[in-house]
């Protein structure tokens, strides 16, 4: 099993190119399956998500051609369809049950396992099966799998989702797509990877409206047109190399991603003490000596701050003058990686939901354990700035999130290697 071996102290400067979005790709890709006529997706990162999403589409029967060179890929539909979406795919990873919506709209019927992924909480599947019933698919569950089908076409609904879900309204809009009629989604939730799913379904012709803020107008077509596109770049990556700059007085241009995407999070690091200039695709952030702590600091719905940065961010508090507070929102078990980080030396309590972090922690090297992606990445910003030597084990993680990290860190001054 890979593990990587980080020498710090190192400061991050030099330039970094942001890989596509692992999370607008895999809903995108999924929202293949509605196809008849070929699709070509383009800026697809290459991560370990993106190769299980595809083997599971190959598995449904779409025929897959790689192009490694620009990282995009030709999906097209064959005649041998399957129906099941099987155990050993989706284990892995939280997004297969987004083929579901797909499935069921398109050919009228499925078998899908309950999905797996990060340990982070537990995320139930409730949201997608209730919309997906309002739209009239029938289901029932049997020994972890979901069999669902339809009578003949998905109906237009009005829904509104009882609590903001990604996934669900991810999986509601895909199923929506092909639906008889109008569907008018509400308490949607409105991430920019969802709009970007948006975006890719009406280039293909479907009937999408956004009114209001948290409202989705879905008037259904009878297909989608063939066309290419581009996912946009992954937010999650763009602002964890951000903190890796504001943790170690760090001087880093940021390329490839749209810095509006991420006010919240930029205007935080500007509060602790970073210097940032932005442009139309390029964020240039200087780390300050003294980082400023935070009172309290919630993680919430887009375009709040994402649960997927508290770990990282939570780093950059264990280095900020005087104690910060942080209130998880989104998930129960989202503080897995406070343990690894008292192995480096920082004072964090946790309460309940909430982690008290005291800081000026000196980070000494240890060795470590991932738990989940977010956590392993916060576990690497660490070890960047700690003293001596960190072994970081179990990063197949990372490797489900983050194209090339280690490569990536090594051109900005990161003295990492990976061992297998």
């Amino acid at each position: 099993m890979d593990k990587f071996l980080i020498n710090g102290p190192c400061k991050v400067k030099g330039q970094v190119v942001i890989s596509g979005s692992k999370n607008a790709s895999l809903a995108i890709l999924a929202a293949t399956l509605l196809f008849d006529k070929p699709v070509e997706i383009k800026n697809l990162p290459a991560v370990r998500d993106i190769d299980t999403m595809l083997k599971l589409l190959k598995s449904l029967g779409l025929k897959i051609a790689i192009n490694k060179n620009n990282k995009s890929v030709l999906i097209s539909r064959s005649k041998n369809i399957n129906n099941l979406a099987s155990y050993s795919l989706v284990k892995t990873m939280r997004a297969g049950i987004l083929v579901l919506g797909a499935l069921v709209a398109k050919n009228g019927k499925a078998i899908t396992s309950l999905p797996g992924g990060c340990l982070i909480g537990a995320r139930p599947v409730n949201f997608h099966l209730n919309s997906l019933k309002k739209l009239g698919m029938k289901y029932f569950i049997k020994k972890g799998y979901i069999y669902a089908k339809i009578k003949n076409n998905l109906v237009g609904s009005e829904i509104k989702f009882p609590k903001i879900s990604v996934g669900a309204t991810e999986n509601t809009i895909i199923a929506s797509c092909l639906a008889k009629g109008r569907t008018i989604l509400k308490n949607c939730a409105i991430e920019p990877e969802i709009k970007d799913l948006t975006n890719f379904l009406k280039k293909a012709g479907a009937r999408i409206k956004w009114v209001g803020k948290r409202t989705v107008v879905i008037d259904g077509v009878k297909s989608l047109n063939s066309i290419s596109y581009s996912v946009m770049g992954d937010r999650i990556e763009c602002g964890t190399f951000c903190v890796a700059a504001a943790l170690s007085e760090g001087n880093l241009k940021i390329k490839g991603f749209d810095p509006r995407l991420i006010n919240t999070e930029l205007n935080l690091l500007k509060q602790l003490g970073a210097k940032i200039k932005k442009t139309n695709n390029e964020i240039l952030i200087k780390g300050s000596k003294i980082i400023k702590n935070v009172k309290h600091l919630v993680t919430k719905e887009y375009p709040n701050f994402p649960t997927d940065l508290q770990a990282q961010l939570m780093v950059l508090l264990c280095k900020a003058e005087g104690r910060s507070i942080i209130t998880e929102n989104i998930f129960e078990n989202r503080f897995m990686h406070v343990a690894e980080l008292r192995r480096l030396g920082a004072k964090i309590l946790i309460k309940n939901n909430k982690a008290i972090i005291e800081g000026n922690t000196k980070f000494e090297g240890a060795e470590l354990m991932s738990s989940d992606l977010r956590a392993s990445v916060a576990l690497v910003l660490a070890a960047i700035v700690a003293k001596g030597r960190s072994i970081i084990n179990r990063i197949y993680h990372l490797d489900r999130g983050y194209e090339q990290l280690e490569n990536k860190l090594k051109k900005i001054g990161v003295n990492i290697k990976r061992i297998s």
